[in-house]
């Protein structure tokens, strides 16, 4: 998440103004009496004046005059200028940054937020079963003796790491499976099984078997994104298609493919909501705020439509019914409550890794002739200044 801070110090008053825009286009203004001190009191100051919408870590960024307003991270409250421009930035590590940038999380509504990691977090199993494997770790170091488990053992090891891994991602792929093996393993060294080759085999195969019947389960409880796919070819229903045909699973980055409705919501009060967002944006003087809560609470609604109702809908009717998709603020949230990852950061980071290339690229077609050519050379020059100034 970012937000913009306008800071005015009046010295002989030593009053500080701040306009604070929590989202994209929604802005609120605060007043100190004093000036901060340093960086963390002035970030404590505000964490607390607008919570919970900076209930989060973040640094401080400020455009140096020195530097052609270039951002500059702000270490030391003496390094700002007297009227300035600050950016808050949401830590990486900030264990928090799963919410979205502009609006609360609902829980019930939301359930994964987190996609597969790149390192299996292995849960804890029973008390028993711990006891067991903590005993049977500690005899393996010493005599390499296998842990033979009991039937009801094992089962409740499958039956963790089943739900630990649906909590990422309700269909793993093999890989994904794989490296969950492993890690268990890694971790209970006592649980290798004698005579694979890697140690773990058995164990993926037994997950993989585990996570189809926790599938199962899962849908006949009545969860969306396992229930869709439901309803295929069986004994009662043998014209129907295959039960592997036309999956309807997340892809690449997607984590909440299909949720559920909110808690006391249906399909017509959902609908009534959508309407009710279609007013508001409307308006010409639009309520940001209750149309991201609006956003927000209708968002499996609109899962639901594009991935179970009508798939094949054309994006131009699609926003035709959904205009608050055409706003700025909207994008970069609707893509984060799919995939949990900051849009405008992540565009960033990438740019930045493509920059180097898409530099020399366009050098390539300065060295060219006409109105193109000439404009990249008007351009390259005041940058080449820039950077030799900076040097």
């Amino acid at each position: 998440m970012q937000a913009i801070l306008h800071v005015s110090d009046l010295a002989a008053q030593e009053i500080v103004e701040q306009l604070v825009y929590i989202a994209t286009d929604i802005a609120h203004k605060m007043v100190l009496a004093t000036r901060p001190t340093s960086v963390e009191e002035l970030i404590s100051i505000t964490q607390e004046k607008f919570k919970p919408h900076l209930d989060f870590d973040f640094t401080l960024q400020y455009e140096d005059p020195d530097f052609g307003g270039q951002l500059c991270v702000l270490s030391d409250i003496t390094e700002l200028p007297q009227k300035a421009v600050l950016k808050i930035l949401r830590s990486e590590s900030d264990a928090s940054s799963t919410g979205t940038s502009d609006t609360e999380l609902l829980p019930h509504a939301l359930a994964r937020m987190q996609s597969w990691p790149d390192v299996f977090p292995v849960p804890l199993f029973s008390y028993v079963v711990e006891y067991c494997l903590e005993a049977g770790n500690a005899e393996y170091q010493n005599v390499r003796k296998m842990l033979k488990l009991t039937r009801a053992q094992k089962h409740d090891i499958l039956e963790n790491m089943a739900k630990t891994m649906h909590s990422f991602k309700p269909y793993p792929g093999d890989n994904e499976i794989a490296r969950a093996a492993e890690a268990l393993i890694t971790k209970h060294p006592c649980l290798t099984e004698p005579g694979s080759h890697c140690g773990w085999y058995g164990w993926k195969m037994s997950l993989k078997f585990k996570m189809g019947n926790y599938r199962t389960k899962l849908s006949r409880s009545g969860c969306n994104e396992v229930a869709v796919n439901s309803g295929k070819r069986s004994r009662n229903n043998p014209e129907s298609e295959s039960p592997h045909c036309n999956i309807k699973r997340a892809r690449r980055a997607e984590v909440n493919y299909l949720p559920n409705f909110p808690r006391g919501e249906d399909a017509s009060s959902l609908e009534h909501l959508r309407l009710q967002i279609v007013e508001e944006v409307s308006k010409v003087d639009r309520n940001l705020q209750t149309i991201e809560r609006l956003m927000q609470t209708t968002y499996s609604l609109r899962r639901k439509q594009i991935i179970v109702d009508d798939p094949s809908q054309a994006v131009k009717d699609f926003l035709e019914n959904r205009p608050a998709r055409r706003l700025e603020s909207q994008v970069c949230a609707e893509f984060h409550r799919i995939t949990n990852i900051n849009l405008r950061s992540k565009f960033c980071a990438e740019l930045d890794k493509h920059t180097p290339r898409l530099l020399a690229v366009y050098r390539q077609k300065a060295a060219r002739t006409g109105k193109t050519a000439e404009a990249l050379r008007s351009i390259f020059s005041f940058y080449d200044l820039q950077v030799c100034d900076h040097i």
